[in-house]
């Protein structure tokens, strides 16, 4: 199927020289007696890199990559590789670190996510919109630090260093955003 630049949207995934592209950010300007232009960040889906690309009027089009997405439970890592198991299926398959994007610092083991499979072999996966993590290092609340919007440091069972609340003690689990990678709320 083929789609126009102004139906791009935030996740639709289009194929540019033979590869999978994904829309990461979208953009479209008109200047009085010109023709649009339309900024899209594209993040190519076998190598994880993303792209900018500006492109003028309404006449460019795209053809739509045929992509599946299957879910699949996180089992481990060895540094390089993230491996998956299709909960369906139960056949195991793994993932580059870099075709990953900010994935790693969201998912732990046992953990469901899709996985975006293009031509019948993984690319990439795609996480829910929220992770529960636990806290394992952040500095004790110091008494007066009670101002609002006030934040410190606090590492997460995964790596990821977020800006947590003071009232935020070790061991409490966090909702964490993962498009922002932003704290939300004490789970418990």
């Amino acid at each position: 199927m083929v789609i126009g630049v102004t139906d791009l949207r935030k996740g639709v995934t289009v194929e540019m020289d033979g590869e999978p592209y994904q829309v990461v950010e979208f953009s479209s300007q008109k200047m009085q007696q010109r023709a649009p232009v339309t900024r899209v960040r594209f993040r190519e889906l076998r190598s994880g890199k993303t792209v900018d690309k500006s492109f003028g009027g309404t006449g460019v089009t795209f053809r739509l990559a045929s992509v599946e997405t299957r879910p699949a439970q996180y089992l481990y890592n060895d540094g390089e590789s993230y491996f998956f198991m299709d909960t369906g299926s139960y056949e195991q398959y793994s993932i580059m670190k870099d075709q990953m994007g900010n994935a790693p610092d969201f998912i732990k083991e046992q953990v469901e996510v899709m996985v975006i499979f293009y031509k019948g072999a993984p690319m990439t996966v795609e996480l829910s919109t929220y992770a529960e993590l636990k806290v394992v290092d952040t500095p004790p609340p110091v008494r007066g630090n009670t101002a609002q919007g006030s934040t410190k440091p606090a590492k997460l069972d995964t790596g990821l260093v977020v800006n947590v609340p003071f009232f935020i003690n070790n061991g409490d689990t966090v909702r964490v955003d993962t498009r922002t990678g932003e704290y939300l709320e004490r789970v418990t």
